[in-house]
């Protein structure tokens, strides 16, 4: 198997839903998005999966959050816009636009800080 991954970034803000703390307040980060995805075989260009593809396919969905208050979209309706949550939702998307016989998402961390990440993954 071939894995490949590609990064990526949005800015947006969020706070923290049923959470006790500072981040139950209205914050921001700047995310840095990391999506994997394996290949069982490479075409004749020897690729995977371009490069270009996967980053247009997430810069697509990533357009959707940049520069938004993430509780007020309807993806985040009823759950909170953690890392965690986040991480699923580009995991399934992504997976619903890119899986097929050959490629496959395998993961999607993300970063909200230089030292802090959640991440989805295909067990």
């Amino acid at each position: 198997m071939y894995y490949l991954t590609v990064q990526t970034h949005f800015a947006a803000a969020h706070n923290l839903v049923n959470y006790q703390g500072d981040c139950e307040n209205l914050h921001g980060h700047n995310w840095k998005v990391e999506v994997q995805v394996r290949a069982r075989d490479l075409d004749k260009a020897g690729l995977g999966i371009d490069f270009k593809i996967l980053k247009r396919e997430t810069n697509r969905l990533l357009d959707q959050l940049d520069h938004t208050y993430l509780n007020d979209l309807e993806m985040f309706r009823g759950i909170s816009p953690s890392s965690e949550n986040i991480s699923r939702f580009l995991f399934e998307q992504l997976s619903s636009r890119l899986n097929s016989d050959n490629v496959t998402v395998t993961e999607v961390r993300v970063w909200e800080s230089e030292n802090a990440c959640a991440s989805y993954r295909l067990d």
